[in-house]
């Protein structure tokens, strides 16, 4: 093994396990790859940045612009609505209606965004049909998942890996080549989860209101102990405040002192801040019994309790300018007319004052806000408003254009006119040479965490092939597939699928297609036959990022609204993951023969 493989080798190994523990942003370890490769000599500065110069990458930041301009439209909130409405009080006419319309709507737009449109509506739904929404929630993330393997830009991993490939020297994918089997894979991912979803998915979330009492589950917020309440001179114990309130108080801070110890016998004093850990109907109790739930404002009850204020939960978008800054740094009072009382997010206990919290992606904010203002707030790409509000048609001028521009460059695409990344290129200058969209929408529209990560890593993937570590990986499972009681092709078939399913389980699905693209190529070459069935193995187990909720957006997305645990996703998703490898081993050969 030569040093360059063996480099390459460890680089991977260590970048997988960075990506699964989040030890760094998922871009900085790609790039921190990339460095060393370029500091060995390994990779030269033209190969290292010919990744941004990719087909795949430039297509992708394209279709997120359209995507978001057809968005930004409000035709899809509008069209969403009234489907849901149709469906009406029919439980399974309303679920199926709904999980089909995700599943084509993420056929051709971004996934992210067609979930952010259905979440309200399934959380409507399931109120009025009084399920829990842990049921519906999950099965809408998956279904965007399907929806994204009918297509070639149904998801960046298609666009990807057809990129990569085409600069081995093979043909590139046709916008509906996928067609065929993502069918299958539909037809039999939505009948599992409209008939198991029932079953095997938790009631975590009670049926209600989404700001009162769709749990969330467990915010953490901070109260302020006020001059006349009986609580100064008690300590924690003797006050009984979490029996009655059923809070849990994780600290006490006094004059931005945190203090430690005991805390549960620490006498409280006027002016103490609480932080603690509640369910959402507790915490709106707190206004009682001299505490203050907004500490940092100045409101009468007479405005908590007014008509046109409205609570409602939000959740941070992931390319939100939000993140990595704290509320008090993003001004959220001044930019919106509203208040953040309380955080959640799950993967962490916050012990800080809420306004000193510094934002991640997924956050959840319960928030106090006038309703003007909250659907102000909507149109923000900062949040994704969980509540339901009514939805309007915004007639910017040329709002048509938008409408017309996606479906023509996919049929450009599909007949051959273009290739999808010129239509997409063109209609991007379109829409910004008529004034649909400024420049500014443009790049906030791209999401660079995934176009940075992505340019980074394609000249690891072809280091990988030119050194040959991707021909010894491949050596790898050839050797294994001896083992299985299949024939030699279908064996090592199974084991692309399942290598690249099992990766993406934990770390994006980009990344996983990146690494396993170079090594399907070489396996084609050893084997004598034809790549396309490998490639798209690789395209589709990238997608089914069923058993955790760290591998695909739309699955963190559901998170927390679903109150779900980690396993909840082990447990639905593993079947199907199983389900869909077993199929991918019998349809993959017969549409593209070995």
């Amino acid at each position: 093994m030569s040093p360059e493989i063996l480099l390459i080798l460890g680089l991977l190994s260590l970048g997988l396990l960075f990506f699964a523990l989040e030890l760094l942003p998922i871009e900085v370890t790609a790039l921190s790859i990339l460095g060393v490769l370029m500091a060995t000599g390994i990779v030269t500065v033209e190969q290292a940045i010919s990744g941004f110069s990719n087909q795949a990458v430039i297509a992708i930041a394209c279709l997120l612009v359209l995507s978001h301009a057809l968005t930004r439209t409000g035709l899809l909130a509008v069209a969403a609505e009234r489907l849901a409405d149709w469906a009406g009080q029919r439980y399974w006419l309303g679920v199926g209606t709904l999980l089909l319309a995700v599943a084509l709507l993420s056929g051709v737009l971004n996934n992210t965004a067609v979930v952010a449109i259905f979440i309200p509506l399934v959380l409507d739904f399931c109120k009025k049909q009084q399920i829990s929404p842990s049921k519906l929630l999950l099965p809408l993330s998956y279904a965007s998942i399907f929806g994204g393997t009918l297509t070639l830009i149904g998801t960046s991993t298609n666009l990807l890996v057809s990129s990569i490939a085409e600069e081995a020297g093979q043909p590139p994918f046709g916008m509906f080549e996928f067609l065929p089997v993502g069918i299958v894979f539909l037809v039999v991912g939505l009948s599992y989860t409209l008939l198991a979803g029932p079953r095997l998915l938790p009631g975590r979330v009670p049926p209600g209101d989404a700001t009162e009492n769709y749990g969330l589950g467990a915010y953490f917020s901070e109260i302020r102990v006020q001059p006349e309440s009986p609580l100064v001179g008690q300590n924690l114990r003797e006050s009984r405040l979490g029996e009655r309130f059923a809070v849990t108080v994780l600290g006490i801070v006094r004059e931005d002192e945190h203090l430690v110890g005991e805390i549960d016998r620490l006498p409280l004093a006027e002016g103490d801040l609480l932080i603690v850990q509640a369910e959402i109907d507790d915490l709106l109790k707190l206004r009682r019994d001299g505490l203050s739930l907004l500490p940092d404002v100045k409101l009468s009850p007479r405005e908590l309790e007014a008509d046109g204020i409205v609570t409602a939960e939000v959740l941070v978008a992931p390319r939100s300018t939000m993140v990595g800054r704290t509320l008090r740094q993003t001004d959220f009072r001044q930019r919106y007319g509203g208040f953040v009382m309380a955080i959640r997010r799950h993967s962490e206990t916050l012990r800080n004052k809420v306004s000193q919290t510094v934002l991640a992606p997924w956050d959840a904010l319960l928030t106090l806000i006038p309703r003007p203002r909250l659907l102000e707030l909507r149109k923000s790409d900062d949040v994704i408003v969980l509540t339901e509000l009514p939805v309007r048609l915004r007639r910017r001028r040329f709002w048509w254009v938008v409408v017309l521009l996606l479906p023509l460059a996919i049929l450009l695409a599909a007949v051959g006119v273009f290739d999808i990344t010129s239509g997409a290129m063109l209609a991007v200058i379109v829409l910004l040479l008529l004034r649909v969209l400024s420049p500014e929408e443009a790049y906030g529209a791209v999401h660079w965490q995934v176009v940075v990560l992505i340019a980074a890593f394609v000249p690891v993937g072809q280091a990988a092939l030119e050194t040959g570590a991707s021909d010894l990986i491949a050596s790898l499972l050839v050797q294994v597939a001896d083992l299985l009681p299949l024939a030699k092709p279908y064996a090592v078939l199974a084991l692309v699928y399942l290598a690249t399913s099992l990766l993406t389980q934990v770390i994006s699905n980009a990344a996983a297609a990146i690494i396993l693209t170079p090594v399907a190529l070489s396996l084609a070459t050893q084997l004598h036959v034809d790549p396309r069935a490998f490639l798209m193995a690789v395209c589709f187990a990238a997608s089914a990022e069923f058993m955790t909720p760290v591998g695909y957006q739309t699955n963190l997305m559901v998170y927390s609204p679903g109150g779900y645990r980690f396993l909840d996703y082990t447990r639905f998703g593993a079947p199907l993951n199983l389900a869909f490898w077993l199929l991918a081993i019998v349809l993959l050969p017969r549409v593209w023969p070995f």
